[in-house]
């Protein structure tokens, strides 16, 4: 509520007049909706946290995951800052506040979250059409979703991050919702830690229909007398909530499908 409230004040104030015209993200996630916003020539400063692409490779870095470089924000002379919770240091993040940068929170727990981030977004830089667009599109594809892999029992699902030690999702996660569009549940949606981390047992107990891992050299982390189907994810867009996640989501509900069918 709290978050909602300041991103409404937030959108008062800038939008459309005052539209943002510099914008820095502080997220890889937020730097794709910009793209998908076709809003990207706005942007002035980005964090380097991973691969750009190619037409962003000139936009000037200020600073790494979880390190703020104060002194070249200030450079850019910003007029908006897309953050993502754990970007920067709770102290930075004051910091910025401190300076009076208009600061959107991007914190997307759910799909229909990140959908109406979109229009959020999209009234801050001047791209309210393209913002609306998209969150109507996602929205009506996750309806035909819920629609097409409705269950009269969801498919309890392992979802494996790692595995020495094995991680796993916890309910707070986004992909966690996502997954029940796919017509399925995360086994470990109780625990409240993003990232829980698990072992063999307790997995066997929370007996899953289906162990989705994030990539194919966790299989090697289960001993061939467990019988359990075992699908990999079929599109890393699942890893960060922009528009590719909505496109992702539509592969692994097909791959999902199609291993209970074999089952």
């Amino acid at each position: 509520m709290v978050r909602t409230f300041c991103s409404l004040i937030l959108l008062l104030w800038l939008a459309p007049a005052g539209a943002a015209e510099r914008v820095i993200s502080l997220a890889p996630s937020l730097t794709e909706i910009m793209q998908d916003l076709q809003a990207e020539h706005y942007l002035v400063g980005v964090l380097d946290a991973g691969p750009l692409a190619k037409e962003l490779e000139s936009v000037a870095k200020v600073g790494s995951l979880g390190q703020l470089n104060i002194e070249r924000l200030l450079e850019l002379q910003p007029d908006l800052l897309l953050n993502w919770p754990g970007s920067i240091s709770p102290r930075q993040l004051q910091q910025v506040q401190q300076l009076h940068i208009p600061v959107y929170h991007a914190q997307a727990k759910t799909l229909r979250e990140l959908a109406r981030q979109f229009t959020e977004i999209g009234a801050l830089v001047n791209a309210a059409p393209q913002g609306k667009q998209l969150t109507a599109q996602a929205h009506q594809q996750l309806d035909s979703l819920e629609q097409r892999y409705q269950r009269k029992k969801p498919i309890r699902v392992f979802y494996q991050l790692w595995d020495k030690p094995m991680y796993t999702l916890g309910g707070g996660q986004i992909i966690s919702d996502a997954l029940s569009y796919c017509g399925a549940e995360n086994v470990f949606a109780q625990l409240p830690v993003l990232a829980p981390q698990v072992n063999l047992e307790t997995v066997l107990a929370a007996k899953p229909d289906l162990i989705v891992i994030t990539h194919d050299q966790l299989r090697d982390s289960w001993p061939e007398a467990v019988k359990i189907p075992m699908i990999t994810v079929p599109d890393d867009g699942l890893e960060r909530p922009s528009w590719q996640m909505f496109s992702a989501l539509e592969k692994l509900c097909q791959a999902i499908d199609e291993a209970i069918k074999e089952k």
